[in-house]
């Protein structure tokens, strides 16, 4: 059987790049985060090309997926990211819907689409119903001529919808706050979490780069 992360092609996989099981550093509260492997775009220096190839990483299941995000009894929210995570819309519904049965969390998603094309033109299936699930929906092509390193969006074109009053404006300075960023570390793997500040990207790869050569 084959497998698309364009469509999910119906399986009941999700198709995941990474996870990060807590994190301060994608938005208010203590979130965890997952990150989708595959991409409909191709933005110059996207800060995630690794993401954007349509290949399998790591497919797992809605179920088993919330079941390890859920071993965290202190995250008070998710945040989905990638990748493209309308590409596997109907997956990531169904992942926040099982983990809402369990808590009260709330719900960040970046989007290369706009909300507008979501709701009237969505590239898949899913769409809508993880739109009724998002609570903060960050949408737009990342622009590196736009990145005024500042807030949670990576370019200033993007922009910060309020989809629900789970999350308020005045909860954390998405569009202009201070950028922080996390290293996290889990089986010999190293994964700069956050919407990284100018030039932090760089210095992180060229130390991986060092340790990986036995540099360092």
């Amino acid at each position: 059987m084959s497998y698309s992360p364009w469509e999910n092609d119906g399986l009941p996989d999700l198709n995941i790049a990474a996870t990060c099981p807590a994190t301060e550093a994608h938005g208010p509260g203590l979130r965890a985060a997952v990150w989708v492997q595959g991409c409909a775009f191709q933005c110059p220096d996207c800060i995630s090309p690794e993401w954007i190839p349509k290949r399998i990483e790591t497919l797992m299941t809605p179920e088993k997926l919330a079941q390890q995000l859920l071993r965290r009894s202190d995250i008070t929210g998710v945040t989905f990211s990638g990748g493209e995570p309308m590409l596997q819309a109907a997956g990531l519904a169904r992942l926040m819907r099982l983990m809402r049965q369990q808590r009260e969390l709330s719900l960040i998603c970046f989007s290369g689409f706009q909300l507008e094309q979501l709701r009237h033109h969505p590239y898949g299936t899913g769409v809508a119903e993880l739109l009724s699930e998002i609570d903060v929906l960050i949408d737009g092509q990342y622009i590196a001529d736009k990145n005024d390193n500042q807030g949670l969006r990576g370019s200033s074109n993007q922009r910060i919808h309020f989809l629900t009053h789970r999350i308020s404006p005045e909860e954390h300075a998405f569009e202009s706050g201070k950028r922080k960023v996390e290293i996290y570390i889990q089986d010999g793997e190293t994964l700069l979490v956050g919407v990284p500040p100018q030039g932090v990207l760089e210095s992180f790869d060229t130390v991986i780069d060092k340790l990986q050569g036995g540099k360092l």
